[in-house]
């Protein structure tokens, strides 16, 4: 069992930066892939980012790439999401996610535990 709790969010301008955390439990963490999605208010759950267990491999989707930046501590049991050059279009619910053996990595589908969600607005 994992139970994920996120933090970080707010109300910020465009341009502004924003780090989210999220704390696991258990003391498995390290061996979890973890994902960071966010849904927007009638829009359907979206892939943000992903990293593996060791924290080499990282992955983005194009809407975020080379502006959020996703991290692990496995000694602090925390994964982060750097988000920098916030846009208006980034306004969503994000929410973290983990499993241990995740294929694809953007399928919310392949991820058994999730948190409550941290909300995340960008004014312009």
């Amino acid at each position: 069992q994992v139970q994920l709790v996120e933090s970080g969010g707010g109300l910020v301008q465009a341009g502004s930066s924003l780090r989210l955390s999220c704390a696991a439990s258990g003391r498995t963490f390290s061996s979890y892939t973890m994902g960071w999605f966010r849904q927007a208010p009638g829009n359907k759950r979206e892939f943000v980012a992903a990293i593996r267990w060791s924290g080499g491999d990282t992955y983005y989707a194009d809407s975020v790439k080379g502006r959020f930046t996703i991290s692990r501590d496995n000694a602090k049991n925390t994964v982060y999401l750097q988000m920098n050059s916030l846009e208006p279009e980034d306004t969503a619910v994000y929410y973290c996610a983990a499993d241990l053996r995740v294929v694809a990595l953007s399928n919310q589908y392949a991820y058994h535990y999730w948190g409550q969600g941290t909300q995340v607005t960008v004014s312009s």
